[in-house]
C-alpha cells in the first residue's frame, strides 16, 4: 500500500484536468490501496450520517423501489440503501473500486457496476426512485460539474428523490482547492434543472478541524 501524498494527489488531478480528462485519475486511488478498503484515503467506512437519518425518517412503504448510488466508492452508502429495502444499483468509473466492493461485500444484494455518469446505460434514463450523490461533483472541474448535475437529474423517475451530499464553501473562497467544495449558488443549480428542493442542511462535520458540508434533498 502506498502512503497518501496530498500534494502528489492534487498535482495528478490537475494534470488530468489540464488534458480535459476529468475522470482519468479515479482508478489510481483504488489501485494504490491494493485491494484494502481501509487504505482508500477518502473512505469513511461508514454510512453517511445524513443519508442514514434520511433513510430512517423516510421508510419504504408499498412496492420495492429502485435506488442508485453515484460514484459508490467502497460501498457503505449503497449497502445502507439496500438494507433499507431498496433495489440498489451502485456504480463507479473506477474498475478497481467495483472490484473492491464485490470483494468486501461477498453476500451483497447491491448490483455493483463499472459505469460512466456521462455515458450511462440507456435503460437508466428516468429509471430510479432514489438517486444518491456524495462528493462526486466536487472532484470535477468547470463545465463537468453542471454536466454531472444534469446527468443525475436525468436518472430520476416520476416523483423520485435526489439526495446530494458535498463539502461546502462560501462564494469566492477556496477557488483553487482540490477537491473544490460547492457554494450555495452552485448546488442551487439542481433547482434550475427542474427539481424542487425539499430540504437543505448546512452543517460542520465532526472532523478536527471541522469541515463544512451541505446535504440537500430534491423531488422531481
Amino acid at each position: 500500500m502506498k502512503e497518501f501524498d496530498p500534494v502528489k494527489y492534487q498535482n495528478m488531478v490537475r494534470n488530468f484536468q489540464a488534458r480535459d480528462e476529468p475522470l482519468g485519475w479515479f482508478d489510481s486511488i483504488y489501485t494504490d490501496a491494493e485491494g484494502d478498503y481501509h487504505a482508500v484515503f477518502w473512505a469513511d467506512l461508514t454510512v453517511n450520517p445524513c443519508l442514514d437519518k434520511w433513510l430512517k425518517e423516510n421508510p419504504l412503504k408499498g412496492k420495492v423501489k429502485k435506488a442508485i448510488a453515484i460514484g459508490c466508492g467502497v460501498g457503505d452508502d449503497a449497502e445502507a440503501m439496500a438494507s433499507a429495502g431498496y433495489t440498489v444499483t451502485a456504480f463507479d468509473i473506477a474498475p478497481t473500486a467495483i472490484a473492491l466492493c464485490k470483494n468486501r461485500y461477498k453476500e451483497t444484494k447491491v448490483e455493483y457496476l463499472v459505469a460512466d455518469l456521462f455515458e450511462y446505460p440507456q435503460e437508466w434514463f428516468e429509471a430510479f426512485d432514489l438517486i444518491y450523490e456524495c462528493n462526486t461533483i466536487q472532484v470535477l472541474p468547470g463545465k463537468y460539474r453542471q454536466k454531472a448535475m444534469t446527468s443525475m437529474v436525468s436518472l430520476m423517475s416520476k416523483d423520485a428523490r435526489l439526495l446530494a451530499s458535498c463539502r461546502s464553501r462560501n462564494s469566492g473562497e477556496q477557488e483553487d482547492v482540490i477537491p473544490l467544495p460547492l457554494d450555495k449558488e452552485e448546488i442551487d443549480g439542481f433547482k434550475v434543472l427542474g427539481v424542487h428542493e425539499e430540504s437543505f442542511l448546512a452543517y460542520d462535520d465532526d472532523q478536527v478541524p471541522t469541515v463544512p458540508h451541505f446535504f440537500a434533498t430534491y423531488k422531481k
